[in-house]
């Protein structure tokens, strides 16, 4: 294999999409290649954020019902349909699609994973919550393709970190968090833009949740940085506290 080939292959051995043959060869190319050890390792980070902030917790009565099914339920074997196609993560890259999709593909199949479990006890309400996540785990999949998706991560001040992911391009940005303390009183983490000097409200992260993505709402054109502070309930039209977090939005 050609070192032109060996560097289409990072997102798929960063993913353990690779056989054994080609994950080999290519661990000997990392041994030299500086740049497809730092893609591998911006890949792997990127992956596993998303997935953890997508990731559902089953209801504690599922396992009850899966235990007490599971020696009534013969096991078949797999059926794969006629015309059905493999496509690599070697070939999507070749084809020029951007590494981060392919992290951003891996959450996709998450979440659809996820809720095809729950969705046979739950129908009427995983139905709605399963639509409304592969809905965003779509559009972060379309965020993170963008060329110029970029990825700008920190230490939230009071606990927690954050990534914020953006592209001018697309108009569009995400913030992938993970242990965020719970607040107390009602209060919420708001999002902001920040404009020309000003704060621009972007949304209000999800009560409750230490560890989540969350779309902002509007684009980044124009905005220097985008912050989190902590708000009443409801959010504030101005910050009424100091930002915990400040990113800069990349060029």
């Amino acid at each position: 294999m050609t070192d032109d080939e060996l560097h289409t292959l990072t997102g798929a051995y960063a993913l353990n999409a690779l056989d054994e043959r080609e994950a080999e060869e290519f661990a000997r190319h990392l041994v030299d290649c500086e740049a497809c050890i730092r893609e591998v390792r911006e890949l792997q980070a990127i992956a596993a954020l998303l997935a953890r902030a997508v990731a559902e917790t089953p209801p504690p009565e599922l396992r009850q019902r899966v235990m007490a099914a599971i020696g009534e339920v013969r096991q078949l074997p797999p059926q794969i349909p006629p015309q059905a196609t493999v496509v690599s993560l070697r070939r999507w890259r070749s084809r020029g699609l951007p590494y981060l999709a392919a992290a951003a593909c891996l959450v996709l199949a998450v979440v659809a994973g996820g809720f095809a479990v729950q969705a046979r006890h739950q129908a009427d309400q995983q139905r709605s919550a399963a639509a409304q996540a592969q809905q965003q785990a779509a559009r972060l999949t379309t965020l993170m393709s963008a060329s110029d998706a970029t990825l700008r991560g920190g230490a939230v001040h009071g606990g927690g970190s954050a990534t914020l992911v953006a592209s001018r391009q697309l108009n569009q940005a995400a913030l992938v968090y993970q242990g965020l303390p719970a607040l107390a009183g009602g209060k919420v983490y708001e999002l902001w833009y920040s404009v020309s000097g000003s704060m621009v409200p972007a949304g209000l992260l999800a009560s409750g949740r230490p560890d989540g993505t969350t779309l902002f709402k509007g684009g980044p054109q124009g905005a220097a940085a985008v912050g989190v502070t902590i708000e009443p309930a409801g959010g504030s039209p101005k910050p009424t506290t100091d930002p915990i977090l400040l990113l800069p939005v990349s060029t």
